[in-house]
């Protein structure tokens, strides 16, 4: 019975240092995308374009969590600060495709630049294998989130 104890005591822990993550990562957004002059869904739509891009608007818009015609006036900021082009898609050339510009993927990288430092020398603690189980947990935990967000709009639809 005790052990029990301690696993809730052990997950509820985490949890919360999840939370407080989580709103570290969102203070440190909001100052990178102050200076990058990019509001917070403009700079999050960025970094999921650089990261499962090219996408469609639309596929754009399930990832993110935001209306179609919410994810318009985003877009348009991102194309004319340079962040990102919409390039017709070669499959079909009715469609849109949303893909990053590098030169400015470069300038992002110079604005976390101290966080990912300050991560290599937190990694740097760390063998392989911790590693692993670190990186195992943070993408489960992302697969949950990730599900109770869809499971959240369906059920507020």
């Amino acid at each position: 019975m005790p052990d029990r104890r301690l696993q809730r005591r052990a997950a509820a822990a985490v949890k919360q240092s999840l939370r407080d993550l989580r709103v570290q990562l969102s203070t440190l957004n909001h100052q990178v995308g102050v200076a990058a002059e990019l509001r917070d869904t403009d700079l999050d739509c960025l970094d999921l374009i650089s990261n499962d891009g090219p996408l469609s608007p639309s596929a754009l818009a399930r990832l993110a969590g935001l209306h179609p015609a919410t994810l318009t006036g985003i877009l348009d900021r991102l194309e004319k600060g340079g962040w990102i082009a919409r390039d017709r898609d070669p499959a079909d050339r009715r469609s849109v495709l949303l893909r990053a510009l590098p030169d400015r993927s470069r300038d992002m990288f110079r604005l976390y630049a101290g966080m990912n430092a300050r991560m290599d020398d937190l990694c740097a603690g760390y063998d392989t294998e911790q590693l692993e189980l670190i990186g195992d947990f943070l993408q489960r935990a992302t697969r949950a989130g990730r599900d109770a967000a869809e499971r959240f709009g369906d059920e507020s639809a």
